[in-house]
Formats: C-alpha cells, structure tokens, sequence
C-alpha cells in the first residue's frame, strides 16, 4: 500500500483530509467576526495541520517518522473535534455536519498506522 504511493497525494486519507479543511473553513466563515483571531483560528490551524502532518510524514524517509507524523495528525483530527463541539456549545454551529468525515478519518489514520506497523 504505501510502498506503491508516490507521494501523498495518492493517499486517500490525505485526500478526505483536505476536504474536511475545506468544510471546516466554510463552517467557520460564518462565526462572528470577534472570534476570527480566538477560536476560528484554532479550528482552522487544526483541520490544516492533519492533511500537513500526513503529508509531511509521507514526505519522510522512514516509516517510524511518517507514523509519527500520523500520530500527530490523530491528535490534530482530535483537536479540531473538540474545538468543534465547543463551537456548538457557544451557539456558533447548529450541527457540526462532519462528524461523518471525522470518523472517516480517524479510521482511515488508524488503519495506515496499524498497516505501517506490521
């Protein structure tokens, strides 16, 4: 699987990952405009960096880095969803929208690190 990608554009993960971010900048154009620099960037800067750190462990030379760089991405995806649920709470979304997308992920992340590890 991963020996066969080129780069991590192949990987589909990468890909659902992407289209999260894009979700989430759509969501987050509609929060009020005092929380652009609070929690609109925080939810930003966490759905960018899961798409970033898979790509940059693809990019690496070792499988051990791109796992971690997976972890990393786990923990972002993590992040964003808490940040989201708050986001919720505060009354900025009615429905978050991509807990399917989300899910998706995480067991998409999951499944390449236990791929990776055997």
């Amino acid at each position: 699987m991963v020996d066969k990608i080129k780069t991590h554009k192949d990987l589909d993960v990468w890909k659902e990952s992407i289209e999260l971010a894009r979700l989430v900048y759509l969501m987050t154009s509609k929060f009020p405009k005092e929380e652009l620099y609070g929690i609109t960037q925080q939810i930003r800067r966490s759905a960018v960096s899961i798409s970033s750190n898979i790509a940059e462990g693809a990019a690496r030379n070792s499988k051990k880095e791109f796992i971690q760089f997976l972890y990393i991405s786990l923990g972002s995806l993590a992040e964003l969803e808490t940040q989201l649920l708050l986001s919720e709470k505060l009354g900025f979304l009615q429905n978050i929208g991509c807990e399917t997308n989300i899910e998706r992920i995480r067991k998409m992340l999951v499944g390449l690190i236990k791929y990776l590890k055997s």
